[in-house]
């Protein structure tokens, strides 16, 4: 099948690649030139602009967006929308907030364009494993495009799940719920590292791997990282970032009245990881020494 692909960061390279290898006629652009010009070493065909790549693909076009959600997303998609004709079909493959999926499918559909949201999930090791393509939109084009998210997804990877917005819904809820579970292997991990025992903590999580409860491909990327960085992890800094879906998840389970608490301090644990010092710990300490007489420690 032919389709065009915009983005080409680690996840949107490796998509490429997958597709190119299974025999998919795909048009590539991206706003780095270099980065093109090296996916397109895979079989790829480059373009330099964006009304390049859609003069290249035939009717209907269907184009993949892979960039950053919010006002990356918007703009592209603005861009788009001249350039492409009724029938023609924009895939969202981004984390895009699910609000902003429904809006945007409403609006081209305006234009008579088709929009599909992708929720993907696989990382940068989706080009050998597949990606699972949590996916929603209208069932017609959907299913035109079936022939990319197979490929793409690994067996049984891919899931229609429903109208505009669901695909992207699954995906945010799936991102908070990840947020918990890695948020539980950190504390579990820190309580190992700081115990009496000298743990080799990448062979505990191989012998957590064989048949234990808590086994995970997560668990499987902590063992690699601790046998990388040592169980210390002295060369990470343990500042964590967050891309926005937990913080959507939260505020959905607080709009419909479902106690999160879990996956609401893993989030909160993250803003705690950003700070050199935090204040609200000088707080404490200061109130503490207050009413207690408890000891602070000066700066």
């Amino acid at each position: 099948m032919q389709i065009g692909f915009i983005g080409l960061g680690k996840m949107g390279a490796n998509m490429v690649k997958r597709l190119v290898r299974n025999g998919h006629d795909v048009a590539i652009w991206n706003r780095s030139r270099e980065k093109t010009d090296e996916v397109a070493k895979e079989g790829a065909k480059a373009t330099y602009t964006v009304k390049e790549l859609v003069d290249s693909l035939t009717s209907p076009k269907r184009v993949w967006v892979m960039v950053p959600s919010g006002d990356a997303t918007e703009a592209m998609i603005d861009e788009l929308i001249p350039l492409l004709a009724k029938g023609d079909t924009i895939i969202d493959g981004g984390n895009s907030n699910f609000h902003d999926t429904i809006r945007r499918h409403e609006k081209l559909a305006g234009h008579g364009i088709h929009f599909i949201d992708a929720g993907t999930s696989g990382g940068v090791w989706g080009l050998e494993n597949g990606y699972c393509m949590m996916v929603g939109g209208d069932a017609e084009p959907v299913k035109a495009l079936e022939p990319i998210f197979i490929t793409l997804a690994p067996k049984d990877g891919y899931m229609h799940c429903g109208g505009s917005g669901a695909g992207h819904y699954v995906k945010m809820v799936h991102n908070g719920i990840e947020y918990g579970m890695m948020q539980s292997y950190a504390e579990g991990f820190e309580i190992l590292a700081k115990s009496r025992y000298q743990l080799d903590l990448a062979k505990v999580s191989d012998l957590w791997m064989q048949g234990s409860v808590v086994r995970s491909w997560l668990l499987e990327l902590a063992a690699r990282a601790f046998r990388a960085e040592g169980s210390d992890l002295k060369g990470i800094k343990g500042w964590v970032a967050d891309s926005g879906e937990g913080r959507w998840t939260v505020q959905e389970a607080i709009d419909l009245d479902v106690p999160a608490p879990l996956i609401t301090l893993s989030l909160l644990t993250r803003f705690r990881s950003r700070q050199d010092d935090s204040y609200s710990a000088k707080v404490l300490a200061a109130l503490r020494n207050q009413f207690g007489g408890h000891s602070v420690k000066s700066e």
